[in-house]
C-alpha cells in the first residue's frame, strides 16, 4: 500500500510527457533467430504474495514455453512504474486500478491486462480494543499514513458519507515506520493490505479490526493490483502480450491450486521476508486470485466505471475516465 500511494502522488505531481520521446519499445513480436523474446516486467513493490503467479511462471518455465525470456525487476528509482510502462521503457508492470485511472486521466496510454485479485483486500486497520467500527468512529482519532493528498481525499469522502467531521481526524505522517508497531504507539488507524500486513499482524498476535474499503462503498471494490502495459505494445506486439498473459495466467492458476508450493517458490525470491508469514499469506490469498470470476484475471467494465464515477462524484477528479480504454480481457486465455 505504501508503495502504491507513493507512486500515486508522484504520478500526480511530477509526471511530464517529455520523456515520451525517449521511450523505447524493446519487445519484439517476431523473432527471426528463434531466440526467446526478451521482455521486462516491473514489480510495484518488493516481492510478495501478490506476485506469486509471476514467480511460479518463471520457475515452472511457463514463460520459456511461450518463447519468452522475462526479467522480473523491482521498481525503478528513475521514475514511477506507470511512467516506465506508459512510455515503453519497460513493457509490463504491476500497478493498480487507482494508478491506471489517474494515468488515463492524465493522458497516459496505460492499459490493464488482468486483475491479479478479484476484490479489494485493503482497508483501514486498528487495534481491536480501539473499537473503531465505521468511518464515523474516525472522529477524535489519529490516522497514520504518508501525508499524501490521496489519503486525505478518500478519508474525507468516507467520513462525509457517514456525516462525520473530517476536521476531527488527526492526520500524521509515519513515513517508513512499521504500521503495526505504530498502532501500538502513536496512531489509532492506518491503511493496509490484509493479505500481507494483516497476516503479519496475525503472526505477531496483534488483533485488528478491519474496515474494508469494499464494504464501505461497493465502488471501492476495485482491482488492486493489476498487470499493465501500454497501447503501443498492444498494437505492435499483440502476440508477445498474448504469450505473456498465457504464461502468467498459468502461474496464478497454479498458485491458486497449490498454495504451499507457490509459497516455497516465492520464499526463494523474497529471502528477506519471514517464510512462515509468506506461507500463511499464501494460504489466505490463493483463493482470492480467481474468487468468483470465471477465470483468473477477468475484469468487469462495471468495476472500472463505478470507481471512476465515485472519484468524479466525490470531486476527486475533474473528469470521468473512458473505462473501455483502460482495460482489456482480450489477452487472457479463453474460458
Amino acid at each position: 500500500m505504501k508503495r502504491i500511494l507513493i507512486i500515486l502522488t508522484t504520478l500526480l505531481i511530477t509526471f511530464t510527457l517529455s520523456i515520451t520521446g525517449c521511450a523505447k519499445q524493446s519487445g519484439e513480436d517476431t523473432n527471426q533467430n528463434n531466440q526467446p523474446v526478451k521482455v521486462t516486467l516491473m514489480l510495484d513493490w518488493t516481492p510478495n504474495t501478490n506476485h506469486s503467479g509471476l514467480f511460479v511462471a518463471l520457475e515452472k518455465d511457463y514463460f520459456k514455453a511461450q518463447g519468452l525470456d522475462v526479467s522480473i525487476v523491482n521498481p525503478s528509482t528513475q521514475g514511477t512504474l506507470e511512467q516506465m510502462v506508459a512510455t515503453g521503457n519497460v513493457e509490463f508492470g504491476i500497478s493498480a486500478q487507482e494508478q491506471v485511472t489517474t494515468a488515463r486521466l492524465s493522458g497516459l496510454p496505460l492499459v490493464s491486462l488482468a486483475a491479479v485479485i478479484q476484490h479489494n483486500t485493503s482497508g483501514f486497520a486498528s487495534l481491536q480494543q480501539k473499537n473503531i467500527q465505521t468511518a464515523r468512529d474516525f472522529e477524535n482519532k489519529t490516522y497514520g499514513g504518508w501525508g499524501l493528498p490521496s489519503e486525505t481525499a478518500i478519508l474525507s469522502a468516507l467520513m462525509k458519507k457517514e456525516n462525520a467531521d473530517f476536521s476531527k481526524l488527526k492526520m500524521i505522517n509515519i513515513g517508513e515506520a512499521d504500521q503495526l508497531a505504530s498502532l501500538k504507539e502513536n496512531i489509532d488507524l492506518t491503511w493496509i493490505f490484509y493479505g500481507w500486513t494483516g497476516i503479519q499482524a496475525e503472526v505477531r498476535g496483534q488483533d485488528l479490526n478491519m474496515l474494508w474499503l469494499k464494504d464501505i462503498d461497493p465502488a471501492l471494490d476495485y482491482y488492486t493490483p493489476v498487470i499493465v502495459t501500454n497501447e503501443k505494445m498492444i498494437t505492435e506486439n499483440p502476440n508477445v502480450v498474448k504469450k505473456l498473459m498465457t504464461a502468467i495466467s498459468a502461474g496464478y492458476d497454479y498458485a491458486s491450486q497449490n498454495p504451499e508450493e507457490a509459497a516455497e517458490i516465492l520464499i526463494k525470491h523474497a529471502p528477506e521476508s519471514d517464510p512462515e508469514m509468506i506461507k500463511k499469506s499464501q494460504a489466505w490469498l490463493s483463493p482470492q486470485y480467481k474468487a468468483d470470476a470465471s477465470r483468473w484475471g477477468e475484469q468487469k467494465a462495471s468495476v472500472w466505471e463505478n470507481y471512476s464515477q465515485w472519484l468524479y462524484d466525490n470531486k476527486l477528479t475533474e473528469n470521468k475516465m473512458d473505462a473501455s480504454k483502460a482495460f482489456t480481457n482480450e489477452f487472457l486465455p479463453k474460458k
